[in-house]
């Protein structure tokens, strides 16, 4: 029974092993050509497609398109620059997460996590501005 109880205590004690985050490699050979729908608790949150040259389109549900690239300023890391915003990165850590990807703002906390809903080879739906004007 002791033995029982020791080895109970010294699993509490060890910390859970974190997921290691997608380096630029992997990342790039699962995201290239598609297009991710992510949402954050449940509720849709934006879709980004990953195109050639580590180029990108982003939108906000319900938000305009935005372009951008990507890059990996270090392992694991991984930071956008959207066009209308250059001076303004936004680093990522993105994880595998059961063959779905889960995505971590740079300092966020894991329940804002960023997970895939859906993944297409179809392009993100870009209307054109001032339709309608």
């Amino acid at each position: 029974m002791r033995l029982i109880a020791a080895a109970l205590i010294a699993c509490l004690a060890t910390p859970l092993l974190a997921a290691e985050p997608l380096d630029g490699a992997a990342f790039e050979a699962r995201v290239i050509g598609q297009t991710f729908s992510f949402q954050v608790g449940g509720q849709s949150y934006g879709a980004e497609q990953y195109l050639p040259g580590r180029r990108v389109i982003w939108a906000f549900s319900d938000g305009p398109c935005r372009e951008g690239t990507w890059s990996e300023p270090e392992p694991g890391r991984i930071c956008f620059v959207y066009d209308h915003a250059p001076d303004d990165p936004q680093c990522w850590s993105f994880f595998d997460d059961d063959g779905r990807l889960r995505a971590r703002f740079q300092g966020g906390l894991p329940q804002d996590d960023l997970i895939e809903a859906r993944r297409s080879p179809a392009p993100l739906a870009c209307p054109g501005p001032d339709l309608g004007a």
